[in-house]
């Protein structure tokens, strides 16, 4: 399918009205059927899959985990823990105050590059105006207008080629960021260098960080044991370069280290964030300690994502003032040649 995993929007308003419901009391097939008329088709399915077997008596997390990838391994399993603790209700609103945190980050940077990117398009679309001119007009001497763009493209044919570069490095830039996302060639091994890259770099960490640490807090919370809590929350961090630790931090917790000591194990974390973990299981349980450390990490992320939206921004500003700056001093050269032609002696 298409979509083989649930939206984050989708997750989010579905574990925060599957919450509500459930405070009200209401049958468990009778939410899953009212969720199964919303959403897309897959979800649609998926959910009035979770409804039949349901009405058969099967356990929400089971039939959740027949249904392949399209749940979330982290709303799976915090949901077999919250049936098997009676807690399913606490469990699904803890679930979906993570999940709209997640999505309001990740709304803030795309309402923050938004305009931008439109200003960015819209001096594109003038320049492909002007390349469409230049092939339509034809000069009182006859032939074909200066090509004062100096590019060699002209009328509509020319738009075309003008775009069909525009799309090639907008594939080429989505090409590495999908390489990227699914660790093509082991690429994820680089991210310790992409975090010492200066603004970027430690805001993706942070951000990163906060996934982990809430993941982490949630997990403990829910009644998980620390190897499972562990290995969710690696997972959650969606890298490859972090899940690959999760055998030494199974093995460290097994061998009776602290969870501390497993995360530092693990050879992924920094070395201030692990000491603040240390901190932290001084002062209290795990659950308590990791969800304080959470919610200082949830507002580190904020900080970050505005930081790094910040960037996106400026550089998407920096490269449509380059464009035009560059195309405005070319019409500029071409008309100073014209008028420097015109003035010679015949």
């Amino acid at each position: 399918m298409f979509f083989s995993r649930m939206k984050l929007s989708s997750v989010a308003g579905f574990t925060r009205r599957f919450g509500t419901g459930l405070h009200a009391g209401a049958n468990i097939v009778d939410l899953l059927r009212a969720e199964a008329k919303q959403g897309s088709a897959r979800q649609r399915d998926a959910l009035n899959d979770l409804a039949d077997q349901a009405s058969q008596g099967e356990q929400l997390h089971a039939a959740m985990k027949r249904s392949g990838q399209f749940f979330p391994p982290l709303l799976q399993s915090m949901t077999r823990v919250g049936e098997s603790t009676g807690r399913l209700e606490r469990t699904m609103f803890s679930l979906a105050s993570h999940y709209e945190t997640q999505l309001a980050l990740r709304r803030a940077f795309i309402g923050a590059i938004t305009l931008p990117v439109l200003q960015l398009v819209a001096g594109l679309g003038v320049l492909s105006l002007l390349i469409w001119i230049l092939g339509v007009l034809t000069p009182a001497t006859g032939g074909q207008m200066s090509d004062v763009l100096g590019l060699g493209l002209r009328g509509p044919t020319g738009v075309l080629i003008f775009w069909g570069y525009i799309l090639a490095i907008l594939a080429m830039i989505f090409g590495a960021l999908w390489a990227f996302s699914r660790n093509v060639a082991g690429v994820q091994n680089l991210i310790p260098l992409l975090y010492m890259i200066p603004g970027l770099g430690p805001s993706l960490q942070t951000i990163t960080l906060a996934r982990f640490s809430r993941t982490l807090a949630l997990s403990l919370d829910a009644g998980l044991d620390p190897v499972r809590s562990i290995q969710l929350a690696l997972d959650s961090t969606d890298s490859d370069y972090y899940r690959a630790a999760s055998d030494r931090v199974e093995q460290a917790i097994r061998g009776g280290a602290t969870l501390s000591g497993a995360l530092e194990a693990a050879s992924v974390f920094p070395d201030d964030f692990i000491s603040r973990v240390e901190v932290a299981e001084l002062s209290g349980t795990d659950a308590e300690s990791i969800d304080g450390l959470a919610n200082e990490y949830d507002e580190r992320a904020k900080t970050a994502m505005r930081a790094i939206a910040g960037l996106a921004s400026g550089l998407v500003w920096a490269t449509m003032i380059l464009v035009l700056v560059f195309f405005v001093v070319r019409l500029l050269m071409s008309v100073m040649g014209m008028y420097r032609q015109a003035l010679e002696p015949i």
